[in-house]
């Protein structure tokens, strides 16, 4: 009985990294946040489980909005925009760097670490 409890832990602590492994994209983008490039600016975001997400621009304050997920696209919307949705490209992490572009323009958007 106790080899079975032995392999049972050390199979249980084989299959962690593997399930970590297979976050996508927007996982990391909501886990970490991003900084999106845009138009000259640094744009941290930072998104929260309850569906909400703050944008700081320097020297204009923090905008909040809320995001929702659908499929491999991020759906965000604010005051001053309404709902837009963005595919994500897959196998990013954190760290990684890439070019998105929306009906706003084109942007580059770092996943924080």
């Amino acid at each position: 009985m106790r080899k079975v409890l032995i392999l049972g832990g050390a199979t249980a602590a084989l299959a962690t990294p593997a399930m970590a492994e297979d976050k996508t994209t927007i996982d990391y983008v909501l886990e970490k946040g991003i900084v999106m490039q845009a138009m000259g600016m640094d744009i941290p975001i930072t998104y929260s489980d309850d569906g909400t997400y703050v944008a700081s621009v320097a020297g204009m304050g923090d905008f909040p909005g809320s995001w929702r997920r659908d499929g491999d696209s991020l759906c965000t919307e604010n005051d001053m925009q309404p709902e837009t949705c963005n595919e994500y490209p897959a196998g990013k992490g954190p760290g990684d760097s890439f070019e998105m572009t929306s009906e706003m323009g084109t942007a580059t958007i770092t996943i924080n670490e």
